[in-house]
């Protein structure tokens, strides 16, 4: 799995962060680069509008239970219009 956020420091340089994403491969966009980081921002505010702030959560972990489903269905249910109908575990080898 691979994330890709912005070059923020509180992305780049906190360690918090990167014990949050331990073993997922960590990518930045590349600076001066509005194309790409929009992908980034973009799942950013899918994630805050289906997920983050689609209901109320009465605590961490069940936002953090309904998080799984989410990515499962963002990633190998839901068709994206931008690689032909597909989702996007699909284009993984």
């Amino acid at each position: 799995m691979t994330r890709v956020t912005d070059n923020a420091k509180n992305y780049v340089l906190s360690a918090a962060f990167q014990n949050a994403i331990e073993g997922i491969r960590h990518l930045t966009t590349r600076p001066y680069r509005p194309q790409t980081n929009g992908k980034a921002e973009r799942f950013n505010r899918t994630l805050a509008d289906e997920w983050a702030y689609q209901r109320v959560y009465l605590s961490n972990d069940e936002r953090a239970t309904a998080l799984q489903g989410f990515l499962v269905d963002y990633n190998y249910e839901r068709t994206h219009s931008g690689i032909g109908n597909h989702p996007p575990a699909s284009r993984l080898p």
